[in-house]
């Protein structure tokens, strides 16, 4: 590989091109030029998504011309782009998952594909024990009755049916042990919760009581968090008769994915009575509709429109680990995370 791989840092208002270039300087001689993208609002979801954005696609087109490496959160690598720009070999991804690229037309180019995988972790993993205090003490209810109402509802408080629940001693259940859940596990035990763990892909240790089965981790669990991955076994993973098992005011908490959740027999379950309160960050339609029930629960939900990876750390390692595999292709190193 020649000292002077030509690199287009396309980045955008959370992943920096100076980030990505910054990064980039540790690993490999580059020859690097910034473009901010301007566009869409959030990363593209998915391939189709993409597809549709013309007036991005030339951007990209434009800006692409003589690279050899495309460093990039949520650039639209379509079949237009890659046929456009067949100087382009490698196309590193600052996401988990590389959703804003056309894999099989990357193959079809010999366009190699990698990502970063893990960079939202220890983030995720933080904003999930954040919803779940915030739903036990019941923090955003009495922010909302002080700031927003200018009540001093102190004293309502300090009543036993509306006080909240201490994490300590309490039996908490985590569905899915990966690189967040185990997190999240660490976390709450340090706090003194009585972990429980249902995984059945999980090997070795793991800090927390091992459950054999789902239900049974549903009947012992005040609270439970979701941290599996959407599959076609685990979608709608959680519907009524598993919110059924759940003890009387258990308490659900989702930063994972919608689908893992049945919204519908959620919203069953918080205006019966029979669970306290849900925490939730992801959903099955995003943006969340205006018309979606999970609005007029009101006191029993805590909703934050899907941003447990909004930190800094995450732009910076999403640059950081884009780039090291940079550095292994400069290198005629192996890539680490390679699709195509």
């Amino acid at each position: 590989m020649t000292s002077s791989v030509r690199v287009l840092a396309a980045g955008d208002r959370f992943v920096l091109p100076s980030l990505i270039t910054a990064a980039l300087a540790r690993q490999a001689h580059c020859d690097v030029r910034e473009l901010t993208l301007g566009w869409p609002q959030k990363p593209f979801g998915t391939v189709a998504e993409v597809e549709e954005a013309s007036d991005a696609e030339d951007e990209l087109i434009a800006a692409l011309a003589g690279a050899d490496v495309l460093v990039t959160q949520m650039a639209p690598v379509t079949e237009r782009v890659l046929a456009a720009r067949p100087e382009l070999r490698l196309v590193a991804v600052c996401r988990g998952r590389p959703v804003n690229v056309n894999l099989d037309a990357a193959r079809a180019h010999g366009v190699r594909v990698c990502c970063a995988p893990g960079r939202k972790a220890a983030a995720t993993a933080e904003f999930t024990v954040g919803l779940l205090l915030a739903a036990l003490r019941r923090i955003p209810q009495a922010h909302d009755r002080l700031a927003a109402q200018g009540s001093w509802a102190g004293p309502r408080y300090y009543t036993y049916e509306h006080s909240g629940l201490e994490v300590e001693d309490l039996p908490v259940g985590l569905i899915g042990y990966g690189a967040v859940g185990s997190r999240v596990a660490r976390a709450l035990g340090a706090l003194g919760a009585r972990v429980m763990v249902y995984d059945p892909y999980a090997r070795g240790e793991i800090h927390g009581l091992r459950m054999a089965s789902l239900d049974e981790l549903l009947r012992r669990s005040r609270v439970i968090s979701l941290h599996a991955r959407v599959t076609e076994e685990t979608r709608g993973l959680i519907g009524a008769r598993e919110l059924a098992l759940l003890p009387p005011g258990a308490v659900v908490v989702n930063a994972a994915r919608g689908a893992l959740l049945d919204e519908g027999a959620l919203c069953d379950a918080l205006e019966d009575g029979r669970l306290a309160v849900a925490a939730l960050d992801t959903y099955a339609d995003e943006p969340l509709p205006a018309d979606s029930r999970l609005r007029t629960v009101g006191g029993r939900v805590v909703l934050t429109p899907h941003v447990g990876g909004a930190s800094r750390a995450v732009a910076e390692k999403g640059a950081r680990l884009a780039a090291a595999e940079v550095g292994r292709w400069v290198r005629g190193e192996s890539l680490a995370h390679c699709l195509t």
